[in-house]
């Protein structure tokens, strides 16, 4: 019981990090418009055009999916062709969730976070820059959000893996994720 109880309070914070998460980086969608529709604005009515203010809205972009990663993975709401797993029983597509969080996405994921930690300190250790002339100051923190999504994804990874093992043991998942669950099933 202790187990269970364990994975349920694991899935319940990691599910609510990512929806906080995925709520703040929802309002950088509208942030990517406004600076976009500026830069067309500008360009195209005043003939001025600044080179950060295109970079502020590539990178405001970058960040809406590489933070929003786990939220899209919380609500099921990511790429996965299931043509085969949608037809298998509920303890089958448990065990499928599991294997496929162990063996593809943690290690993918811990590769990811590996090769990007040298990068990520050395752009921190210059206080890196855009490489444009006029470009965005702060591309160091850009960078450092690859290692933000590999924490925030791979929690979530884990998180499902928890959900699917709370199943196979007969335990109903915490009741937030039932309910997000019922609404991403349709």
């Amino acid at each position: 019981m202790a187990i269970a109880e364990a994975l349920s309070a694991f899935v319940r914070a990691v599910d609510g990090l990512n929806r906080q998460v995925g709520r703040v980086v929802g309002w950088l969608t509208l942030g990517t418009v406004m600076v976009c529709a500026a830069v067309v604005l500008l360009r195209y009515v005043l003939k001025i055009g600044f080179i950060w203010m295109q970079e502020l809205y590539v990178w405001i972009h970058a960040c809406v999916f590489m933070l929003g990663a786990g939220y899209a993975l919380l609500l099921d709401k990511h790429v996965r062709v299931d043509l085969w797993l949608q037809r298998q029983s509920v303890r089958t597509r448990a065990w499928v969730e599991i294997v496929g969080c162990f063996a593809f996405l943690l290690p993918w994921i811990g590769v990811l976070a590996w090769v990007s930690v040298p990068d990520v300190a050395r752009s921190w250790a210059i206080l890196e820059v855009s490489p444009q002339s006029g470009g965005m100051p702060g591309l160091f923190l850009l960078k450092t959000v690859i290692l933000a999504f590999a924490i925030l994804f791979g929690l979530q990874g884990l998180a499902r893996a928890a959900r699917a093992a709370l199943l196979l043991m007969g335990r109903a998942p915490p009741p937030e994720i039932a309910a997000a669950s019922a609404t991403t099933d349709a």
